[in-house]
C-alpha cells in the first residue's frame, strides 16, 4: 500500500493530540496548550507540552518530540502501520488498500484475532469456575496477586478433548485448527490442544491475544506448552509481555529479558515492568533486533543453573554477527538454583535491583564462559581458550567492533597468563591505568545550596565502598576533608561512621587501619566498620584486602580509585543543579543556545551515570 504525505497529514489533522495523550497521561490546560509530567522520563514538575494547533508534543526536560503517529510508536510501542491503522480507525479514515493477496491475508488475520479473543474469554471463564480451583491455588502458592492475575489474563483449560471445540463451534473447526487451538492428525477428529493447564495469553505489541502458553497442573510432560506457529504467531519473532514492557522501558531506559513468562510476570509484579521473555527457545536474532529498537543494551537475566548459563551463551553467540556500534547485550547471573521469582521471594525486590545495577558486558560474558569451559592447566588448554575466543571474534561482521573485541581478548589473555602479579588476577580484565575520571565533572562542585545532599539507593552502595576504602587506607581521609564533609548518607549508621572517620583523621596525622579500628572499638561504629571490611562487602579496588607485601603499584591504584570514587559521589549535586537551571532557562526562553546547553548537560549526566556503573565494576579492572 502507498501512504502519501497528503494522506498522512490528513490523518494527523483529524486526531486531537491532547485527547490521544490524555488517555494514558494526566494533562492540564495551560493557555492554548496542555502540560503534563513527561511519560518518557521521571520528573516531578511538568515540562511536557502538547500543542493541538501545531499537532506536536515536546518535552523540555528530555527532548522528546513528535506527533500522533510517533506517540503511538514511541510510547505505545506499536509498529508504524499498526499505529496508522489504529489512528485511522479512530479518525474514520480508510487506509489505502494493499494488493488483493495481502488483503486476503489481512482478512484471515482479522478472523483469527476474533477466534483468539473468544478463546481467551472462555479460558478466563473456566479459571473462575469451580474447575479452575487448582489453577487458582497454584498461582496463590506462587505468590501471584489477584490484580496480577487480572492484568495478565490468566485462564484455565479443562482436562477435556472437546470442551473448547464445542464452546467455540460457531467459528468453525478449520479456523480453530488454523489458530492453533485444536490439533488435527490425518483424518482423525480434531481435539483440544490445551488440556488440564493454566493458560497464559501471549499478546502482540497492540495487546491482542495471538497465542497461548499452558502450564500443566500436576505431573506430566511437557511442563509448558505453547501454541504452534500460526498466521498470527511466530514464536521466533514474538516476545512475551512486549505490549506492557515497551511503554515501561520509556520510563526506565532499559529492557530486562528473562527465560520464561512466569519469570516475567513475577518481576512485573515486583515492580520491574520493563521485562520480556522469549517463548520456549533461545533468544533469536529477530528478537534481539526487536529489543534493540527500544534500548541499545538490554539486560539478559537467566537462571543460575547450567541450562540458564547455556541459554545466556547461546544469546551471546547469536548477537555477535549482528552487533553494531552502541548496540550490545548485558548479562546478570542469578544465584545457582534460583530464578528471578525465587530470588525476589527469598530476599526481596532490592536483591534483584542490586544485580541489575551491575550487569556483565557481552565481552565479559564470553570471556567468563570460555575461561570456565575447561581446566586451564596445560599449554594446550590455554591455547584452546585463545582459539575459542578468536573464533567468536571472526563471527562479528562489523570489523571495527571485531577489532575492539580482538584487542580486549588479547589483553586479557596476556594479562592472565603472562603478566599477572598474583593468582587472584586470573580471568580479570587487565588494568587500564589511563582511565581517568572525566575532568568535565570536576567543575560541578557542590554549591552552598547543595552542600548538604542526601545519598541513598544505588549511590549509597558506592558510598559504603568508599567508607570501606577509607578504613583500609585511613591516610587518605585528610586529603578529602572538604568533599567528605559534603556527604549526607541516608543510612544513619553509615553517616555516624563517616563523622567518626573525619574526627579521628583530624586528630591523628598518621594512622593505619589497625590503629583506626582500635579507636573505633570504643565507639558505636565499630561493628559497622568491621562489616564493611568483610569479604562480601562491595568490592572496589580500594576496599579489597591487600597482602602485606603488595606492590606499590597496587596501593597507588587503590588510592587513585578511591579519590575518583569520592569525586563521582560529590560531583552529582552540582551537576543536577546545573541541569535543573538549564531546564528552567529553556522553559522560560527556548533559544538555540539554551537548548544546546540543556542537551550538553543531559549528555554529561548520562556519561556521569555510565561512570558510576564503571566504578561499581572496578573490581574487574585489575
Amino acid at each position: 500500500m502507498t501512504l502519501t504525505p497528503q494522506w498522512l497529514e490528513e490523518l494527523r489533522s483529524r486526531v486531537t493530540l491532547s485527547t490521544l495523550i490524555g488517555r494514558t497521561v494526566k494533562i492540564q490546560k495551560a493557555g492554548r496548550e496542555y502540560k503534563a509530567c513527561c511519560p518518557f522520563h521521571n520528573e516531578k514538575s511538568p515540562s511536557f507540552t502538547i500543542n493541538d494547533e501545531k499537532g506536536f508534543y515536546h518535552c523540555f526536560g528530555c527532548g522528546a518530540h513528535g506527533d500522533a503517529i510517533s506517540w503511538m510508536t514511541e510510547q505505545r510501542g506499536l509498529g508504524f502501520m499498526d499505529a496508522v491503522k489504529d489512528l485511522a480507525a479512530e479518525a474514520q479514515m480508510e487506509v489505502p488498500a494493499p494488493d488483493p493477496r495481502a488483503a486476503q491475508r489481512q482478512e484471515v488475520r482479522a478472523t483469527l484475532h476474533d477466534v483468539m479473543a473468544a478463546a481467551q474469554d472462555w479460558f478466563v471463564e473456566q479459571f473462575n469456575s469451580t474447575e479452575g480451583a487448582a489453577a487458582r491455588d497454584y498461582l496463590k502458592n506462587r505468590g501471584i496477586s489477584e490484580s496480577t492475575i487480572r492484568e495478565f489474563g490468566f485462564g484455565f483449560a479443562p482436562n477435556s478433548r472437546g470442551r473448547l471445540k464445542d464452546a467455540l463451534s460457531k467459528h468453525g473447526v478449520d479456523r480453530l485448527v488454523e489458530a492453533g487451538l485444536l490439533i488435527k492428525v490425518d483424518d482423525k477428529e480434531p481435539y483440544d490442544r490445551f488440556r488440564g493447564r493454566l493458560m497464559i495469553p501471549i499478546r502482540d505489541p497492540r495487546g491482542r491475544v495471538i497465542a497461548f502458553g499452558g502450564r500443566i497442573l500436576g505431573d506430566g510432560e511437557p511442563k509448558y506448552l505453547n501454541s504452534p506457529d500460526t498466521p498470527l504467531f511466530d514464536k521466533g519473532r514474538t516476545l512475551y509481555n512486549l505490549d506492557k514492557a515497551s511503554p515501561a522501558s520509556r520510563q526506565t531506559g532499559r529492557i530486562l529479558v528473562v527465560e520464561g513468562y512466569m519469570d516475567a510476570i513475577a518481576l512485573a509484579q515486583a515492580g520491574f515492568k520493563d521485562v520480556v521473555a522469549p517463548l520456549g527457545t533461545a533468544l533469536t536474532e529477530h528478537q534481539i533486533e526487536r529489543i534493540w529498537k527500544m534500548v541499545e543494551a538490554p539486560i539478559l537475566c537467566f537462571d543460575g543453573d547450567n541450562a540458564g548459563q547455556k541459554a545466556a551463551m547461546r544469546a551471546a553467540v547469536r548477537a555477535l554477527p549482528i552487533l553494531r556500534p552502541s548496540h550490545s547485550l548485558n548479562f546478570i547471573s542469578l544465584p545457582a538454583g534460583q530464578d528471578p521469582d525465587d530470588l525476589i521471594r527469598a530476599e526481596g525486590a532490592h536483591a534483584f535491583a542490586a544485580l541489575i545495577a551491575r550487569p556483565q558486558m557481552l565481552d565479559e560474558k564470553i570471556w567468563q564462559v570460555e575461561y570456565d569451559a575447561e581446566p586451564l592447566n596445560s599449554p594446550e588448554t590455554k591455547a584452546g581458550l585463545k582459539k575459542r575466543l578468536f573464533d567468536h571474534v571472526r563471527d562479528i561482521a562489523d570489523q571495527d567492533i571485531a577489532q575492539h573485541y580482538r584487542q580486549v581478548f588479547n589483553e586479557r589473555y596476556q594479562s592472565t597468563f603472562f603478566a599477572r602479579t598474583d593468582n587472584r588476577s586470573e580471568g580479570r580484565r587487565p588494568q587500564n591505568s589511563n582511565r581517568k575520571f572525566p575532568s568535565k565533572f570536576v567543575s560541578y562542585k557542590p554549591t552552598d545550596d547543595t552542600k548538604s545532599f542526601l545519598i541513598e539507593g544505588y549511590d549509597l552502595q558506592i558510598a559504603k565502598g568508599i567508607l570501606g576504602g577509607l578504613i583500609r587506607h585511613p591516610c587518605r581521609i585528610s586529603s578529602h576533608f572538604e568533599e567528605l564533609s559534603a556527604i549526607r548518607l541516608a543510612d544513619s549508621q553509615m553517616q555516624l561512621l563517616l563523622g567518626e572517620l573525619i574526627n579521628v583523621a583530624m586528630r591523628k596525622e598518621t594512622l593505619d587501619m589497625q590503629g583506626l579500628l582500635t579507636i573505633l572499638e570504643k565507639t558505636d561504629c565499630y561493628n559497622v566498620a568491621k562489616g564493611l571490611l568483610r569479604a562480601d562487602a562491595l568490592n572496589f579496588t580500594f576496599n579489597r584486602k591487600l597482602p602485606d607485601d603488595a606492590p606499590s603499584l597496587l596501593i597507588e591504584r587503590a588510592h587513585r580509585d578511591l579519590a575518583e570514587a569520592i569525586k563521582v559521589v560529590t560531583a552529582r549535586p552540582g551537576l543536577e543543579a546545573a541541569l535543573a537551571e538549564a531546564t528552567r532557562r529553556v522553559q522560560d526562553d527556548l533559544t538555540e543556545e539554551s537548548y544546546a546547553e540543556q542537551q550538553r548537560l543531559r549528555k554529561a549526566k548520562q556519561l556521569f551515570h555510565e561512570r558510576l556503573v564503571e566504578l561499581t565494576q572496578i573490581d574487574d579492572a585489575i
